[in-house]
């Protein structure tokens, strides 16, 4: 997540109102202020807002829109949502939400809901007694940052709490004190105090040494015991009312220890999500000395490491296998030694000889931490944050263990951990085959394959749905954008993709394809599966970039086929190819004048916009006549028109594989068809609520422009020929015969012009019958009325492989690294870095500036 705080503006009291084409505003109401971080946990969120604007707690729900999206607003309502909230948000000082629920803020309900529903309260509490408890214990302070501390009556029987593994305890660790305050009966067992619910509360000591954020964490809570059935003493939590908190569930591990000498298991105290330094001082007695027993190696050495973190020294086990176990001090000279060896008679692996060390603490600055132990750490911080960057990691580990590790060390462990709750990057390519298959009895009809070189390495994999194929043929109009973006994976592959545009111009996704890397031979691939899968029965249009050379592929391909160029690439590529020296209006007017030249609906516009783009620079032209206007002018291209998507269509695919880059291949896939699901089902729910008979972004077309025939005068001369008048004594002609009005809107957007609207008012006609079929609602339900069933991959990696015919030995792709930007640049036959050339914006010379031009003023 991104580093700082976010200023929420909180709007209640309104309500949502949708406008014709679909966008969405909020009426009415109140606003709010609130302050988040990356910290920040939804239902303290919640909780804040409840009060803030006087809602009920349980009843609260929080919506905001995403930014460059007004249509449909998305909920917030686990800690997962809000941490996607802050991130599309980053870079932002400030985000709208929307708060909804009942009128009246009860305190003593959110109480009981907030712990319900999992409310992460700090670590550090202040922990109570109660009134009996008080006069057989001293008064109990705590704070923040002061550690939990057992006390125990001074009787014969007495002990105090040692390391749950260990049998045979020296008498120095029989008096070592536990991490929680009991308080005690008579007899010496411990006992909970009064119902917190009568008990007065103890005042809380300040701690000065609490840092801001100490003070905020520690919130209104302090401590309660409750016993279990089964007798296990866990701590609870009292707000300042006095109302209890029902337990909730640790996120992480569970420590325990007992309270006393028992062979009885449930007589411990079980401490939930304590802070990392209190488990971390904790660990100090995990080796209590000579004699302790463990029931393996493997708990000794894990054991050994946790002591070797909290006592902050560095080891290496010279002897390590299954009977044996001996560790010295890194530090040569050191007397420190440990020696551990299975005990046949008993069973258990004992420590046989421990020396105290010389060095002087010496050895902790060139610690290093058991593989195992720090890909287990690295794995509890990615089940809670899976984006955890490694320097984030490491910084983590300084804080709470104190060990420095470099980057590789925490690479290394990152790759272990994901592995192993992801599964293997390598393996998840010989699982693709039964995942096609899978996906192809789910969803008949379908048309799946995977491609592996001679090698056995991976090369390419197909996947079209059959409900997207039906849903372009029924829905969508005969056009289909071709785009390719990075998987952003470890092995560099490249998806390619087929997409269309829905009746209200959303991407529609038709086809994609995964290939080891983008090459003609992988785009011709992709093109015949397609063809398979989509057919020729329409005369399709193709758009891609222009600098990836489709044009030949397409026209091989698909006969009778229109191709043009994107104009989003287009006009990436007018950037990087502007030639100074520039004069007139300047650089910074070109991209409107291309844009102008390529929406221009006749040919004496379009060389009006090109000669603008001559007369500011001449160079510039030339490249803009080189590109080919055919395949990307309104006025000389012949296919369906395009060139009003000014966006990348395959933003929506980037968008995808930034939530799953850290995925492999095979979740990755799998997740691709997740939110194919997600977008077709979500879609289809929202066709329903529509009324109109367009599409709403075409309604609202369609509105404006029967606005604007308001006040035109129409003449006619036949049944199907007008002449349309208005004030500024402009006269337009419409055939509707042929569909036509001298004006060319109509033709070249699909929706009538004022014109046709004001002939269609004289003569009584409906205009919704002029409008291409692809616009109207019924065709946008048929496009989104399949179904796609999802496979779920879950059972794929649980099941036994040992007898399956559909596990293939599929290496991963030997892709090498793309070029970086910078490489980009360099790539000239010299090695030189191009520069930009520089221009004079006086006398527009190049090779120098303002501030050296020698030219006279």
């Amino acid at each position: 997540m991104a580093k700082g705080k976010l200023i929420l503006i909180c709007r209640t009291g309104g309500e949502f109102v949708t406008k014709d084409d679909g966008v969405m505003y909020y009426n009415g109401g109140e606003a709010h202020a609130a302050e988040i971080n990356s910290e920040t946990n939804f239902d303290d969120l919640k909780l804040k807002l409840a009060e803030m604007c006087d809602l009920e707690f349980s009843s609260l729900s929080i919506k905001y829109f995403l930014p460059q999206n007004k249509r449909t607003p998305i909920s917030v309502a686990t800690d997962r949502d809000l941490k996607r909230m802050y991130d599309f948000h980053e870079g932002s000082v400030t985000a709208e939400i929307y708060v909804f629920g009942k009128k009246g803020f009860d305190p003593q309900s959110v109480t009981t809901s907030a712990r319900t529903s999992g409310v992460k309260f700090s670590e550090a509490m202040a922990v109570v007694g109660a009134e009996q408890a008080a006069s057989a214990v001293p008064p109990i302070f705590a704070s923040p940052a002061s550690h939990f501390q057992v006390s125990k009556p001074r009787s014969s029987n007495a002990s105090g709490a040692a390391n749950s593994r260990s049998r045979n305890r020296s008498s120095a660790a029989k008096h070592k004190t536990s991490k929680s305050i009991v308080p005690f009966n008579a007899e010496g067992d411990p006992c909970p105090p009064t119902s917190p619910k009568t008990a007065p509360l103890a005042l809380e000591e300040i701690d000065l040494t609490a840092t801001p954020a100490d003070t905020v964490k520690k919130r209104r809570r302090t401590a309660s015991w409750r016993t279990g059935d089964d007798g296990i003493i866990t701590i609870g939590s009292i707000l300042d009312d006095g109302t209890e908190t029902t337990e909730i569930k640790p996120r992480g591990k569970r420590y325990t220890r007992k309270l006393y000498d028992s062979e009885d298991e449930n007589d411990v105290i079980s401490i939930e999500s304590l802070p990392c330094s209190e488990i971390v001082s904790a660990w100090k007695d995990e080796i209590t000395g000579i004699g302790q027993e463990f029931k393996s190696v493997s708990e000794f050495r894990e054991a050994l490491q946790k002591y070797a973190i909290a006592n902050r020294f560095g080891y290496r086990l010279k002897k390590n296998d299954t009977n044996r176990a001996t560790g010295r001090c890194t530090i040569e000279g050191c007397s420190w030694k440990i020696h551990a060896s299975w005990v046949q008679t008993t069973e258990t692996f004992t420590i046989k000889k421990m020396e105290a060390h010389t060095c002087g603490g010496e050895s902790w600055k060139v610690a290093h931490p058991a593989k195992n132990w720090l890909v287990g750490v690295i794995k509890e911080r990615l089940q809670d944050s899976p984006s955890h960057k490694p320097k984030d990691i490491a910084r983590s580990i300084f804080r709470d263990f104190g060990l420095r590790l470099n980057y590789s060390q925490v690479w290394r462990g990152i790759e272990d951990a994901r592995e192993q709750l992801q599964g293997s990057y390598k393996d998840a390519y010989g699982q693709l085959p039964w995942f096609c298959q899978r996906a192809v009895e789910a969803n008949p009809g379908s048309i799946t394959e995977v491609v592996s070189s001679d090698e056995g390495r991976f090369q390419r994999m197909f996947v079209c749905f059959h409900a997207m194929v039906q849903g372009f043929e029924n829905g969508c109009r005969p056009l289909l954008f071709l785009g390719a973006t990075y998987l952003k994976s470890k092995y560099h592959e490249i998806l390619l993709t087929a997409s269309s545009l829905d009746g209200d111009n959303s991407v529609f996704p038709v086809a994609f394809a995964v290939v080891d890397v983008e090459n003609e031979e992988n785009w011709r691939w992709f093109l015949e599966k397609l063809k398979s899968s989509v057919g020729c029965s329409r005369t399709l249009t193709f758009v891609a970039d222009m600098e990836k050379g489709l044009e030949k592929l397409v026209a091989e391909l698909f006969e009778n086929s229109h191709f043009g160029y994107s104009i989003f690439h287009l006009l990436e590529s007018l950037k990087r190819n502007m030639r100074g020296p520039f004069q007139g209006d300047g650089r910074a007017a070109l991209p409107s004048h291309l844009l102008g030249a390529a929406h221009a609906l006749r040919q004496n516009r379009f060389t009006y916009y090109t000669v603008q783009i001559k007369r500011i620079s001449s160079r510039t032209y030339d490249w803009v006549m080189q590109t080919g206007p055919e395949h990307w002018a309104s006025a000389l291209f012949n296919g369906e028109r395009f060139n009003y998507i000014r966006h990348d269509v395959c933003d929506i695919y980037a968008n995808w594989v930034e939530e799953m880059r850290e995925l492999p291949i095979l979740l990755k896939v799998g997740s691709i068809c997740s939110k194919l699901v997600e977008l077709v089902n979500s879609r289809r729910s929202i066709s329903f609520e529509w009324s109109t008979r367009l599409t709403p972004s075409h309604e609202e077309m369609l509105r404006e422009e029967s606005f604007r025939a308001l006040g035109l005068r129409v003449l006619f001369s036949t049944d199907t020929l007008f002449e349309v008048h208005n004030d500024l004594t402009q006269i337009h002609v419409v055939d509707l015969g042929k569909s036509e009005c001298t004006c060319m809107a109509w033709k070249a957007t699909g929706i009538p012009c004022c014109h046709v609207i004001a002939v269609f008012n004289c003569t009584g006609r409906s205009f919704y019958d002029y409008c291409p079929q692809y616009f109207t609602v019924d065709a946008y339900r048929a496009a989104y009325c399949g179904a796609i069933n999802p496979v779920t991959i879950h059972e794929r990696l649980l099941a036994d492989e040992s007898d399956d015919s559909l596990v293939v030995d599929i290496l991963p792709p030997e892709t090498p690294k793309p070029p970086t930007l910078l490489n980009k640049r360099s790539s000239r036959s010299d090695g030189k870095v191009k520069k930009r050339e520089m221009t004079c914006s006086r006398c527009h010379g190049v090779g120098h500036n303002k501030a050296t031009c020698k030219d006279p003023l």
